[in-house]
Protein backbone atom coordinates (compact mmCIF):
# COMPACT_ATOMS: atom_id res chain seq x y z
CA UNK A 1 0.00 0.00 0.00
CA UNK A 2 2.73 2.23 0.84
CA UNK A 3 4.78 1.87 -2.55
CA UNK A 4 1.60 2.47 -4.29
CA UNK A 5 1.00 5.67 -2.67
CA UNK A 6 4.91 6.67 -3.23
CA UNK A 7 4.52 5.58 -6.60
CA UNK A 8 1.65 7.66 -7.34
CA UNK A 9 2.30 10.94 -6.07
CA UNK A 10 3.43 13.78 -7.54
CA UNK A 11 6.39 15.12 -7.05
CA UNK A 12 4.60 18.77 -6.87
CA UNK A 13 2.15 17.22 -3.86
CA UNK A 14 4.81 15.70 -2.37
CA UNK A 15 7.10 19.44 -1.89
CA UNK A 16 3.74 21.11 -1.25
CA UNK A 17 2.87 18.78 1.58
CA UNK A 18 6.72 18.72 3.21
CA UNK A 19 6.32 22.41 2.91
CA UNK A 20 2.93 22.32 4.95
CA UNK A 21 4.47 19.60 7.55
CA UNK A 22 8.12 21.77 7.56
CA UNK A 23 5.94 25.32 8.52
CA UNK A 24 3.75 23.57 11.22
CA UNK A 25 6.12 21.74 12.88
CA UNK A 26 8.22 25.13 13.01
CA UNK A 27 5.15 26.79 13.99
CA UNK A 28 4.62 24.80 16.71
CA UNK A 29 7.88 24.79 17.96
CA UNK A 30 8.70 26.01 21.48
CA UNK A 31 8.95 29.80 21.89
CA UNK A 32 12.90 31.80 21.79
CA UNK A 33 13.83 32.16 24.68
CA UNK A 34 14.22 35.58 25.77
CA UNK A 35 17.42 37.05 26.23
CA UNK A 36 18.35 39.04 29.47
CA UNK A 37 19.36 42.16 29.23
CA UNK A 38 18.73 45.65 30.64
CA UNK A 39 16.21 46.23 27.29
CA UNK A 40 14.85 43.12 26.91
CA UNK A 41 14.69 41.26 23.91
CA UNK A 42 11.16 40.27 24.41
CA UNK A 43 10.03 43.69 24.08
CA UNK A 44 10.62 43.28 20.00
CA UNK A 45 7.24 41.49 18.32
CA UNK A 46 8.24 38.60 16.27
CA UNK A 47 6.21 37.52 13.28
CA UNK A 48 6.28 33.83 13.19
CA UNK A 49 3.03 32.72 10.60
CA UNK A 50 2.77 35.35 8.22
CA UNK A 51 6.21 34.94 6.40
CA UNK A 52 6.99 32.91 3.45
CA UNK A 53 9.98 30.69 4.26
CA UNK A 54 12.61 33.08 2.52
CA UNK A 55 13.49 36.35 3.59
CA UNK A 56 13.91 37.16 -0.44
CA UNK A 57 10.77 35.99 -1.28
CA UNK A 58 9.09 38.34 1.42
CA UNK A 59 6.76 40.29 -0.59
CA UNK A 60 6.58 44.30 0.06
CA UNK A 61 2.77 44.74 0.60
CA UNK A 62 3.59 41.61 3.35
CA UNK A 63 6.34 43.59 5.04
CA UNK A 64 4.34 46.78 4.87
CA UNK A 65 1.53 45.05 6.72
CA UNK A 66 4.35 43.44 9.26
CA UNK A 67 5.50 47.04 9.84
CA UNK A 68 1.90 48.65 10.46
CA UNK A 69 1.24 45.66 13.35
CA UNK A 70 4.73 45.24 15.27
CA UNK A 71 6.38 48.72 14.32
CA UNK A 72 9.38 50.03 12.46
CA UNK A 73 12.00 47.33 13.92
CA UNK A 74 10.59 43.50 14.15
CA UNK A 75 12.02 39.93 14.15
CA UNK A 76 11.50 37.41 11.27
CA UNK A 77 12.08 33.52 11.98
CA UNK A 78 13.41 31.36 9.11
CA UNK A 79 13.61 27.68 10.04
CA UNK A 80 16.59 27.70 12.85
CA UNK A 81 17.39 31.58 11.72
CA UNK A 82 16.22 34.52 13.24
CA UNK A 83 16.29 38.09 11.33
CA UNK A 84 15.52 41.63 12.37
CA UNK A 85 13.67 43.64 9.76
CA UNK A 86 13.95 47.29 9.68
CA UNK A 87 12.00 50.03 8.24
CA UNK A 88 12.38 53.96 7.82
CA UNK A 89 15.30 56.11 7.20
CA UNK A 90 16.11 56.50 10.56
CA UNK A 91 16.44 52.87 11.49
CA UNK A 92 17.95 52.33 7.95
CA UNK A 93 20.13 54.51 8.43
CA UNK A 94 21.14 53.49 11.97
CA UNK A 95 22.04 50.15 11.20
CA UNK A 96 23.64 50.79 7.33
CA UNK A 97 25.78 53.78 8.76
CA UNK A 98 25.60 54.50 12.18
CA UNK A 99 26.01 51.78 13.44
CA UNK A 100 27.06 49.85 10.65
CA UNK A 101 30.53 48.71 11.60
CA UNK A 102 28.77 46.07 14.01
CA UNK A 103 26.85 44.78 11.16
CA UNK A 104 29.31 43.91 8.18
CA UNK A 105 28.94 40.51 7.95
CA UNK A 106 27.00 38.28 6.40
CA UNK A 107 24.43 35.48 7.55
CA UNK A 108 24.97 31.93 6.33
CA UNK A 109 22.45 31.34 3.95
CA UNK A 110 22.76 27.49 3.17
CA UNK A 111 22.24 27.51 -0.79
CA UNK A 112 24.45 30.82 -1.04
CA UNK A 113 27.23 28.88 0.44
CA UNK A 114 26.91 26.24 -1.69
CA UNK A 115 26.83 29.08 -4.53
CA UNK A 116 29.32 31.71 -2.94
CA UNK A 117 30.92 30.47 0.08
CA UNK A 118 32.64 33.08 2.27
CA UNK A 119 34.92 34.48 0.41
CA UNK A 120 34.90 36.94 -2.49
CA UNK A 121 33.44 40.24 -2.11
CA UNK A 122 29.69 39.38 -0.99
CA UNK A 123 29.47 37.29 0.81
CA UNK A 124 33.01 37.17 2.56
CA UNK A 125 33.42 39.56 6.25
CA UNK A 126 36.18 41.22 8.28
CA UNK A 127 39.62 41.83 7.08
CA UNK A 128 39.10 39.19 4.14
CA UNK A 129 36.38 41.37 2.70
CA UNK A 130 38.29 44.78 3.27
CA UNK A 131 41.10 44.05 1.59
CA UNK A 132 39.63 42.01 -1.38
CA UNK A 133 37.30 45.28 -1.58
CA UNK A 134 40.19 47.84 -1.39
CA UNK A 135 42.05 45.53 -4.19
CA UNK A 136 38.66 45.53 -6.45
CA UNK A 137 38.06 49.02 -6.41
CA UNK A 138 41.29 49.82 -6.95
CA UNK A 139 41.40 47.87 -9.92
CA UNK A 140 38.95 48.89 -11.10
CA UNK A 141 40.07 52.44 -11.42
CA UNK A 142 43.12 51.31 -13.08
CA UNK A 143 40.94 49.87 -16.13
CA UNK A 144 38.72 53.05 -16.54
CA UNK A 145 36.04 52.69 -14.17
CA UNK A 146 34.82 56.69 -13.55
CA UNK A 147 36.79 57.66 -16.97
CA UNK A 148 36.49 58.10 -20.22
CA UNK A 149 37.65 55.01 -20.93
CA UNK A 150 35.27 52.57 -19.88
CA UNK A 151 32.61 55.52 -20.75
CA UNK A 152 33.83 54.69 -24.56
CA UNK A 153 33.53 51.12 -23.79
CA UNK A 154 29.80 51.33 -22.97
CA UNK A 155 29.25 53.71 -26.02
CA UNK A 156 30.59 50.84 -28.22
CA UNK A 157 28.13 48.13 -26.57
CA UNK A 158 25.44 50.77 -27.02
CA UNK A 159 26.34 50.28 -30.79
CA UNK A 160 26.04 46.56 -30.74
CA UNK A 161 22.95 46.14 -28.43
CA UNK A 162 21.40 48.83 -30.92
CA UNK A 163 21.83 47.01 -34.14
CA UNK A 164 20.67 43.62 -32.41
CA UNK A 165 17.60 45.37 -31.31
CA UNK A 166 17.72 46.39 -35.18
CA UNK A 167 17.91 43.19 -36.51
CA UNK A 168 14.44 41.97 -34.78
CA UNK A 169 12.86 44.57 -37.44
CA UNK A 170 10.48 45.64 -35.35
CA UNK A 171 9.23 42.02 -34.80
CA UNK A 172 8.13 41.16 -31.08
CA UNK A 173 11.07 39.54 -29.27
CA UNK A 174 12.23 39.03 -25.56
CA UNK A 175 15.06 41.16 -25.22
CA UNK A 176 16.20 39.51 -21.72
CA UNK A 177 19.24 37.86 -23.18
CA UNK A 178 20.55 40.36 -25.91
CA UNK A 179 20.08 43.25 -22.78
CA UNK A 180 22.20 40.51 -20.20
CA UNK A 181 24.65 40.04 -22.72
CA UNK A 182 25.58 43.72 -23.67
CA UNK A 183 25.74 44.53 -19.84
CA UNK A 184 27.93 41.38 -19.36
CA UNK A 185 30.38 42.98 -21.83
CA UNK A 186 31.68 45.73 -19.99
CA UNK A 187 31.92 43.90 -17.09
CA UNK A 188 33.89 40.99 -18.85
CA UNK A 189 35.52 43.79 -20.47
CA UNK A 190 37.37 44.87 -17.02
CA UNK A 191 37.38 41.30 -15.76
CA UNK A 192 38.62 39.24 -18.71
CA UNK A 193 40.16 42.05 -21.09
CA UNK A 194 37.74 41.41 -23.93
CA UNK A 195 33.63 41.27 -24.60
CA UNK A 196 31.71 38.28 -26.31
CA UNK A 197 29.63 38.33 -29.47
CA UNK A 198 25.74 37.95 -29.12
CA UNK A 199 25.95 35.20 -30.84
CA UNK A 200 28.81 33.44 -29.01
CA UNK A 201 27.06 29.93 -28.00
CA UNK A 202 29.54 29.24 -25.29
CA UNK A 203 28.73 32.27 -23.79
CA UNK A 204 25.06 32.42 -24.60
CA UNK A 205 25.05 29.37 -22.40
CA UNK A 206 26.97 30.83 -19.19
CA UNK A 207 24.42 33.78 -19.66
CA UNK A 208 21.37 31.33 -19.40
CA UNK A 209 22.87 29.26 -16.65
CA UNK A 210 23.41 32.54 -14.63
CA UNK A 211 19.61 33.63 -15.47
CA UNK A 212 18.30 30.19 -14.62
CA UNK A 213 20.04 30.31 -11.00
CA UNK A 214 18.72 33.58 -10.28
CA UNK A 215 15.47 32.61 -11.00
CA UNK A 216 15.68 29.61 -9.32
CA UNK A 217 16.55 30.87 -5.90
CA UNK A 218 13.36 32.13 -5.47
CA UNK A 219 11.45 28.57 -5.99
CA UNK A 220 9.98 26.66 -3.10
CA UNK A 221 13.20 23.71 -3.13
CA UNK A 222 15.31 25.98 -2.91
CA UNK A 223 13.57 28.29 0.36
CA UNK A 224 12.91 24.85 1.75
CA UNK A 225 16.55 24.04 1.61
CA UNK A 226 17.66 27.20 3.05
CA UNK A 227 15.45 26.60 6.18
CA UNK A 228 15.76 22.67 6.29
CA UNK A 229 19.51 21.74 4.04
CA UNK A 230 20.04 18.69 6.47
CA UNK A 231 16.70 17.13 4.93
CA UNK A 232 16.35 18.83 1.50
CA UNK A 233 19.97 17.54 0.54
CA UNK A 234 18.60 14.24 -0.30
CA UNK A 235 15.25 15.41 -1.83
CA UNK A 236 14.83 16.78 -5.42
CA UNK A 237 14.32 20.08 -6.66
CA UNK A 238 15.34 23.44 -7.80
CA UNK A 239 18.58 23.74 -5.40
CA UNK A 240 20.19 21.43 -6.81
CA UNK A 241 19.86 23.14 -10.35
CA UNK A 242 22.14 25.94 -8.58
CA UNK A 243 24.31 23.78 -7.51
CA UNK A 244 25.27 22.13 -10.61
CA UNK A 245 24.55 25.64 -12.40
CA UNK A 246 27.48 26.82 -10.02
CA UNK A 247 29.94 23.64 -11.06
CA UNK A 248 29.55 24.76 -14.74
CA UNK A 249 30.21 28.47 -14.03
CA UNK A 250 33.10 28.10 -12.02
CA UNK A 251 34.57 25.63 -14.55
CA UNK A 252 34.36 28.81 -17.25
CA UNK A 253 35.83 31.23 -14.53
CA UNK A 254 38.92 28.56 -14.25
CA UNK A 255 39.15 28.46 -17.61
CA UNK A 256 39.49 31.87 -18.00
CA UNK A 257 42.05 32.06 -15.31
CA UNK A 258 44.02 29.55 -16.95
CA UNK A 259 44.21 31.16 -20.41
CA UNK A 260 45.45 34.50 -18.55
CA UNK A 261 48.18 32.00 -16.65
CA UNK A 262 49.60 30.71 -20.16
CA UNK A 263 50.19 34.54 -21.13
CA UNK A 264 50.51 36.31 -18.22
CA UNK A 265 53.28 38.79 -18.26
CA UNK A 266 53.77 40.38 -14.88
CA UNK A 267 55.39 43.63 -16.09
CA UNK A 268 51.90 44.55 -18.11
CA UNK A 269 48.08 44.10 -16.32
CA UNK A 270 45.78 43.31 -19.25
CA UNK A 271 42.56 43.70 -16.55
CA UNK A 272 41.57 42.02 -13.45
CA UNK A 273 42.26 38.57 -13.62
CA UNK A 274 45.62 39.71 -14.55
CA UNK A 275 45.91 42.63 -11.84
CA UNK A 276 44.91 39.81 -9.15
CA UNK A 277 47.28 36.84 -10.24
CA UNK A 278 50.34 39.89 -9.73
CA UNK A 279 48.66 40.42 -6.34
CA UNK A 280 49.06 36.34 -5.58
CA UNK A 281 52.76 36.48 -7.41
CA UNK A 282 53.78 39.45 -4.54
CA UNK A 283 52.22 37.00 -1.52
CA UNK A 284 54.35 34.12 -2.33
CA UNK A 285 57.31 35.94 -3.07
CA UNK A 286 57.26 37.20 0.45
CA UNK A 287 57.57 36.40 4.39
CA UNK A 288 54.14 34.97 5.37
CA UNK A 289 51.64 37.40 6.45
CA UNK A 290 47.53 38.12 6.22
CA UNK A 291 47.96 38.26 2.72
CA UNK A 292 48.90 34.87 2.68
CA UNK A 293 45.04 34.30 3.11
CA UNK A 294 43.68 36.80 1.44
CA UNK A 295 45.06 36.72 -2.56
CA UNK A 296 44.44 33.01 -3.84
CA UNK A 297 43.18 31.99 -6.55
CA UNK A 298 40.14 30.90 -5.27
CA UNK A 299 39.57 34.02 -4.13
CA UNK A 300 40.34 35.09 -7.34
CA UNK A 301 37.53 32.98 -8.70
CA UNK A 302 34.97 33.90 -6.05
CA UNK A 303 35.63 37.80 -6.71
CA UNK A 304 35.43 37.44 -10.45
CA UNK A 305 32.12 35.47 -10.23
CA UNK A 306 30.90 37.69 -7.57
CA UNK A 307 31.96 41.06 -9.95
CA UNK A 308 30.14 38.76 -12.81
CA UNK A 309 26.55 38.58 -11.07
CA UNK A 310 26.64 41.93 -9.39
CA UNK A 311 27.74 43.70 -12.29
CA UNK A 312 25.09 41.63 -14.51
CA UNK A 313 21.88 41.15 -13.00
CA UNK A 314 20.87 44.42 -11.39
CA UNK A 315 21.67 46.23 -14.07
CA UNK A 316 20.04 44.13 -17.05
CA UNK A 317 16.65 43.59 -14.62
CA UNK A 318 16.97 47.41 -14.26
CA UNK A 319 17.37 47.79 -18.05
CA UNK A 320 14.50 45.33 -18.98
CA UNK A 321 12.25 47.23 -16.53
CA UNK A 322 13.16 50.14 -18.07
CA UNK A 323 11.82 48.74 -21.75
CA UNK A 324 8.82 47.45 -20.03
CA UNK A 325 7.89 50.75 -18.51
CA UNK A 326 8.38 53.01 -21.64
CA UNK A 327 6.27 50.68 -23.35
CA UNK A 328 3.34 50.56 -20.90
CA UNK A 329 3.40 54.54 -20.75
CA UNK A 330 4.00 55.83 -24.47
CA UNK A 331 3.14 59.23 -23.09
CA UNK A 332 6.39 59.51 -20.85
CA UNK A 333 8.51 57.63 -23.71
CA UNK A 334 6.92 60.55 -26.08
CA UNK A 335 8.39 63.07 -23.82
CA UNK A 336 11.97 61.46 -23.56
CA UNK A 337 12.11 61.40 -27.42
CA UNK A 338 11.14 64.76 -27.74
CA UNK A 339 13.14 66.27 -24.79
CA UNK A 340 16.09 63.74 -25.32
CA UNK A 341 16.63 63.68 -29.19
CA UNK A 342 14.94 66.94 -30.35
CA UNK A 343 16.45 69.20 -27.86
CA UNK A 344 19.49 67.70 -26.82
CA UNK A 345 21.35 65.04 -28.57
CA UNK A 346 20.09 64.37 -32.09
CA UNK A 347 20.57 61.25 -34.16
CA UNK A 348 24.07 62.33 -35.00
CA UNK A 349 26.44 61.51 -32.61
CA UNK A 350 25.74 58.98 -29.47
CA UNK A 351 24.88 60.03 -26.55
CA UNK A 352 27.64 60.96 -23.58
CA UNK A 353 27.56 61.08 -19.95
CA UNK A 354 28.16 64.64 -19.95
CA UNK A 355 24.34 64.56 -21.79
CA UNK A 356 23.22 63.84 -18.36
CA UNK A 357 23.36 68.00 -16.63
CA UNK A 358 21.35 68.70 -20.13
CA UNK A 359 19.09 65.49 -19.87
CA UNK A 360 17.02 66.66 -16.44
CA UNK A 361 13.46 64.32 -17.86
CA UNK A 362 15.30 61.46 -18.97
CA UNK A 363 17.48 61.54 -15.94
CA UNK A 364 14.59 61.75 -13.86
CA UNK A 365 13.10 58.64 -16.08
CA UNK A 366 16.01 56.31 -15.18
CA UNK A 367 16.00 56.97 -11.72
CA UNK A 368 11.97 55.98 -11.09
CA UNK A 369 12.87 53.17 -13.44
CA UNK A 370 15.57 52.16 -10.27
CA UNK A 371 12.50 53.40 -7.63
CA UNK A 372 9.35 51.75 -9.54
CA UNK A 373 11.75 48.57 -10.49
CA UNK A 374 13.36 47.98 -7.32
CA UNK A 375 15.29 45.43 -7.89
CA UNK A 376 16.75 44.71 -4.22
CA UNK A 377 14.39 45.86 -2.44
CA UNK A 378 15.64 44.80 1.21
CA UNK A 379 19.30 45.00 0.60
CA UNK A 380 22.00 42.74 0.64
CA UNK A 381 21.25 40.80 4.03
CA UNK A 382 23.87 41.57 7.18
CA UNK A 383 24.40 39.97 10.44
CA UNK A 384 25.59 41.11 14.05
CA UNK A 385 29.65 40.89 14.57
CA UNK A 386 28.75 42.02 17.91
CA UNK A 387 25.95 42.60 20.59
CA UNK A 388 24.11 45.59 19.31
CA UNK A 389 20.86 48.01 20.66
CA UNK A 390 18.98 48.74 18.07
CA UNK A 391 15.96 51.60 18.45
CA UNK A 392 15.85 50.14 22.25
CA UNK A 393 15.94 46.52 21.31
CA UNK A 394 18.94 43.88 22.47
CA UNK A 395 20.46 42.73 18.74
CA UNK A 396 22.50 39.61 19.65
CA UNK A 397 25.53 38.52 18.48
CA UNK A 398 25.33 36.38 15.35
CA UNK A 399 21.44 37.45 14.13
CA UNK A 400 20.45 38.79 10.80
CA UNK A 401 19.80 42.28 10.01
CA UNK A 402 17.61 42.99 7.21
CA UNK A 403 16.81 47.17 5.78
CA UNK A 404 13.84 47.22 4.14
CA UNK A 405 14.70 49.44 1.16
CA UNK A 406 11.43 49.62 -0.19
CA UNK A 407 10.19 51.23 2.68
CA UNK A 408 12.22 53.99 1.53
CA UNK A 409 11.40 53.89 -2.14
CA UNK A 410 7.74 53.71 -1.33
CA UNK A 411 7.24 55.87 1.56
CA UNK A 412 3.70 57.52 1.19
CA UNK A 413 5.04 60.76 3.21
CA UNK A 414 7.97 61.46 0.72
CA UNK A 415 7.14 60.60 -2.37
CA UNK A 416 3.37 61.88 -4.32
CA UNK A 417 2.55 59.16 -5.98
CA UNK A 418 4.44 55.92 -4.67
CA UNK A 419 2.35 53.29 -6.13
CA UNK A 420 2.98 54.87 -9.60
CA UNK A 421 5.56 55.18 -12.34
CA UNK A 422 5.90 59.29 -12.00
CA UNK A 423 8.74 60.88 -13.34
CA UNK A 424 7.96 63.76 -11.68
CA UNK A 425 8.91 61.86 -8.20
CA UNK A 426 12.85 63.49 -9.70
CA UNK A 427 12.14 66.68 -10.76
CA UNK A 428 11.64 70.42 -9.31
CA UNK A 429 10.70 73.27 -11.35
CA UNK A 430 11.64 71.29 -14.71
CA UNK A 431 14.91 70.13 -13.07
CA UNK A 432 16.58 66.45 -11.94
CA UNK A 433 16.29 66.55 -8.53
CA UNK A 434 17.42 63.33 -6.48
CA UNK A 435 15.45 62.58 -3.20
CA UNK A 436 17.61 61.11 -0.25
CA UNK A 437 14.55 58.52 0.00
CA UNK A 438 16.35 56.96 -3.24
CA UNK A 439 19.02 54.61 -1.59
CA UNK A 440 18.74 51.33 -4.75
CA UNK A 441 22.80 51.47 -4.28
CA UNK A 442 22.41 50.87 -0.18
CA UNK A 443 24.25 53.03 2.64
CA UNK A 444 27.28 52.48 4.42
CA UNK A 445 30.38 51.07 4.18
CA UNK A 446 28.71 47.75 2.22
CA UNK A 447 26.93 50.05 -0.19
CA UNK A 448 27.42 48.30 -3.71
CA UNK A 449 31.05 48.85 -5.13
CA UNK A 450 29.67 48.89 -9.13
CA UNK A 451 27.29 51.75 -8.35
CA UNK A 452 29.91 54.55 -10.56
CA UNK A 453 29.63 51.94 -13.18
CA UNK A 454 25.85 50.76 -13.07
CA UNK A 455 24.51 54.84 -12.89
CA UNK A 456 26.81 54.96 -16.59
CA UNK A 457 25.85 51.96 -18.26
CA UNK A 458 21.99 52.58 -17.07
CA UNK A 459 22.08 56.31 -18.57
CA UNK A 460 24.26 55.28 -21.75
CA UNK A 461 22.23 51.86 -22.57
CA UNK A 462 18.53 54.02 -21.92
CA UNK A 463 19.46 56.66 -23.72
CA UNK A 464 21.21 55.06 -26.51
CA UNK A 465 18.29 52.81 -27.20
CA UNK A 466 15.24 55.96 -26.83
CA UNK A 467 17.60 57.55 -29.54
CA UNK A 468 16.97 54.56 -31.66
CA UNK A 469 13.49 53.02 -31.58
CA UNK A 470 10.20 53.52 -29.98
CA UNK A 471 8.86 50.56 -28.07
CA UNK A 472 5.58 49.10 -28.09
CA UNK A 473 3.79 46.36 -26.68
CA UNK A 474 3.31 43.65 -29.97
CA UNK A 475 -0.47 44.20 -31.05
CA UNK A 476 -3.30 42.45 -29.30
CA UNK A 477 -0.70 41.70 -25.42
CA UNK A 478 -1.46 43.71 -22.42
CA UNK A 479 2.13 43.72 -20.75
CA UNK A 480 2.60 42.94 -16.77
CA UNK A 481 4.71 44.61 -14.62
CA UNK A 482 3.80 41.63 -11.98
CA UNK A 483 7.46 41.09 -10.77
CA UNK A 484 9.61 37.67 -10.59
CA UNK A 485 11.30 37.19 -7.00
CA UNK A 486 15.00 35.60 -7.38
CA UNK A 487 18.05 36.70 -6.44
CA UNK A 488 16.48 39.93 -7.93
CA UNK A 489 13.36 41.14 -8.38
CA UNK A 490 12.91 41.40 -12.36
CA UNK A 491 10.44 41.53 -15.10
CA UNK A 492 8.51 38.39 -15.83
CA UNK A 493 9.65 37.23 -19.35
CA UNK A 494 8.01 39.46 -21.92
CA UNK A 495 8.37 39.85 -25.82
CA UNK A 496 8.09 43.67 -27.18
CA UNK A 497 8.51 45.42 -30.50
CA UNK A 498 11.62 47.75 -31.03
CA UNK A 499 10.57 49.92 -33.65
CA UNK A 500 12.92 52.25 -35.45
CA UNK A 501 12.86 55.81 -35.59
Amino acid sequence: MLHFLWDSITLQTFLISLFVFLQSAHIVSPPIVPYCCPCPWTGLSWSQQEHPLQIKTLSIYVLSQLSKRYGDIFGIHMGSMKFVMVNGMRLVREVLINQGDKFMERPDFPIDEQVFSKIGLVSSSGHLWKAQRRFTLSTLRNFGLGKRSLEERIQEECQFLGDVFRDEQGNPFNPQLKVTNAVANVICSLIFGNRFDYHDEDFQSLLKLMYEMTVLHGSITSQLYNNFPSIMKYLPGAHHTIIKNWRLLRKFMQEQINKHKEDWNPSESRDYIDSYLLEISKVSNCEKTLLDDTFREEHLMACTLDLMFAGIETTSSTLRWALLFMAIHPEIQGTVHKKLIDAVIGQARPPALEDRNNLHYTNAVIHEVQRKGNVVPFNVPRMASEDAYVDGYFIPKGTGIMANLSSLMFDKNEWKTPEHFNPEHFLKDGKFWKNEYFIPFSLGKRSCLGELLARSELFLFFTSLLQKFTFQAPPDTKLSLQPMIGIAMAPKPYKICAVPR
